[in-house]
């Protein structure tokens, strides 16, 4: 029991083609059309170039030489195309046992196991003085999936958050809530108590610009470890996480470990002032510390150290890399940030290796994500709360629940709504390229048909239906050729690409492509369902096509698990 894959393919056809390495074979493999009924396809015009040979003649030459393998029902030559036909029967059999394992269980043929990783995922990586927004929200959907993608593939994964719980922003909601707050506890979900202090400052400064000048009195005292400024900062930071862990709860996110920049910024500095007696940076004549990137990496030169000797985001950056390794003695280190600190990261990365610090290290940008109202200013209070959205989004799909089940109890219609609602809001944003901007529609997402979460949602759900309405035990032992129909074929076909959609997404990040393939799935399912009837008078047909269905199940329930998203038996 093992997946077919254009690896699979790859290393059986190495067998007969001594020229290319299995990568080389693998990047040649292509996917047919979907009106064609093969799984695979091996064009010969690279190999033409090598043997001197026209395509055509080497792939029939091949067809002739290769011995046929148990996991495939014919290879034949169409044109300067081999193509080959993944066994129907081997396909159902490998998703029904597998369940949520399907496309993990892989017997490779050279028998080499692949290596697991330890993988820390750091996100959403928020400030203690706002509720978090509709970026966070996308942030947080990136960081979750990813991470849930590489569980799948079994490696070691660290979910991690870091607080950016100090500095000036910090202390201007500080400032307005000790000359506005009259001390009060918050009367609301505290991040967003926290946050109306923030807009207030800006309120302030309208008025007089010299607050700024408090504030950075303020942030003085606080580095000073003033007692009292300490105290209120405690205060106002322990109600914004408090807040922000509701959010996540509603996201169903957790970490495996937080960490406050608070604790640690300072401690950047060592390793800033090493480097600079190693001669890796440069000392200006104002105090401040470079790191010299331009000649070496081509990037911008960038300030370690501030003339005052105080840090700088970076500072604290460059010790937490450090930090992170010998919390988790990972291989790899991926920071979920949006695209408009691509440069940011370039140069930190650059100021890591001159260090030595040479892990790997990525940087999964995405871009802006808005809705139709336009951008988000925080500053200003005209900003796109999270909570607000995931509200929104419950609300239109009770609405639509209420409206095509009104017999239900408002406990069900609750539960259903979460559900629907969540699967709306992360479907939408996760059918997006993480590299694209694009606009949020709530009204849109929401909806049982089109490209969206409740029309996945909605597919298991008939799915669920129609085996419910059989009443036939669905088993394994069905006549192995009776697939016959088209739109039958096309659908085995699609389900046998689920696990490699999950490679590509492990070695690219291209999350968007689970989210699209289970739109495909759906489709196709929704044509072999127009045209084939799966309960009938043939309980032999009626037994393969409810295998079929629900191997189409399994698959639509592990896609929307690894994007956070739940089923619903009954829609």
């Amino acid at each position: 029991m093992f997946s077919v894959d254009k690896r699979t393919i790859a290393e059986f056809m190495k067998n007969y083609i001594s020229d290319l390495t299995v990568e080389e074979i693998k990047d040649l493999i292509e996917i047919p059309p979907s009106d064609m009924v093969y799984s695979y396809a091996l064009p010969t015009f690279h190999l033409a170039k090598i043997e001197k040979k026209a395509p055509a003649l080497i792939a029939q030459d091949l067809s002739k030489e290769v011995e046929l393998p148990e996991f495939l029902n014919n290879i034949e030559a169409v044109g300067p195309y081999l193509n080959f036909k993944v066994k129907d029967f081997m396909i159902l059999e490998n998703i029904y046992k597998s369940k949520d394992q399907y496309g993990i269980i892989r017997e490779i043929l050279n028998k080499k196991k692949e290596e697991k990783l330890r993988i820390v995922v750091e996100y959403p990586a928020p400030n203690t003085n706002k509720p978090l927004h509709l970026g966070h929200i996308r942030n947080m959907l990136i960081g979750s999936s990813i991470s849930n993608i590489f569980k799948y593939k079994k490696h070691h994964v660290f979910e991690v958050n870091l607080y950016n719980d100090r500095g000036i922003h910090i202390c201007k909601s500080m400032l307005a809530y000790k000359l506005l707050g009259d001390n009060k506890n918050p009367d609301k979900k505290p991040d967003h108590f926290v946050g109306e202090y923030y807009v207030k400052f800006s309120e302030l400064k309208d008025q007089d610009e010299e607050i700024i000048d408090d504030a950075q009195e303020m942030l003085k005292k606080w580095e000073e470890k003033d007692s009292e400024v300490r105290k209120l900062w405690k205060k106002l930071r322990n109600w914004a996480i408090k807040g922000f862990e509701e959010t996540y709860k509603e996201l169903g996110i957790t970490f495996d470990k937080i960490y406050y920049e608070s604790e640690y910024y300072w401690k950047g500095k060592q390793l800033i002032i090493e480097g600079l007696k190693k001669e890796l940076f440069n000392k200006e004549e104002d105090g401040a510390i470079i790191a010299p990137l331009e000649e070496k990496f081509n990037l911008p030169n960038k300030v370690l150290l501030r003339s005052d000797g105080t840090s700088l985001y970076i500072t604290q950056d460059i010790y937490l890399a450090f930090l992170k390794k010998n919390d988790f003695n990972y291989d790899k280190s991926i920071y979920v940030v949006g695209n408009e600190q691509k440069l940011y990261f370039k140069q930190l990365f650059a100021v890591l290796d001159m260090l030595g610090f040479e892990e790997d290290k990525y940087h999964f940008s995405y871009g802006m994500i808005y809705l139709p109202e336009g951008k988000m200013k925080s500053r200003e209070g005209n900003v796109v709360d999270a909570d607000d959205l995931i509200e929104e989004v419950k609300r239109l799909a009770y609405d639509e629940v209420d409206n095509r089940y009104d017999n239900l109890s408002e406990k069900e219609k609750d539960k259903r709504a979460r559900i629907i609602g969540m699967a709306a809001l992360k479907f939408f944003i996760l059918k997006m390229s993480p590299k694209t901007e694009f606009v949020f529609y709530p009204k849109e997402s929401i909806s049982f048909e089109g490209e969206t979460g409740p029309y996945v949602q909605y597919v298991y759900a008939r799915i669920e239906s129609i085996i419910r309405k059989s009443e036939r035990k669905i088993t394994l032992t069905i006549n192995q050729g009776i697939f016959q129909d088209n739109t039958e074929l096309k659908l085995i076909k699609q389900l046998n690409y689920f696990p490699e959609i999950i490679d590509t997404v492990a070695k690219n990040y291209d999350i968007h492509l689970i989210p699209q393939y289970l739109l495909t799935l759906c489709q196709v399912f929704n044509s072999f369902y127009s045209s084939c009837p799966v309960i009938q008078e043939d309980k032999e047909l009626e037994d393969a096509r409810l295998l079929l269905i629900r191997c189409v199940q399994i698959v639509i329930k592990q896609g929307l698990k690894l994007l956070g998203i739940e089923t619903l038996e009954e829609m």
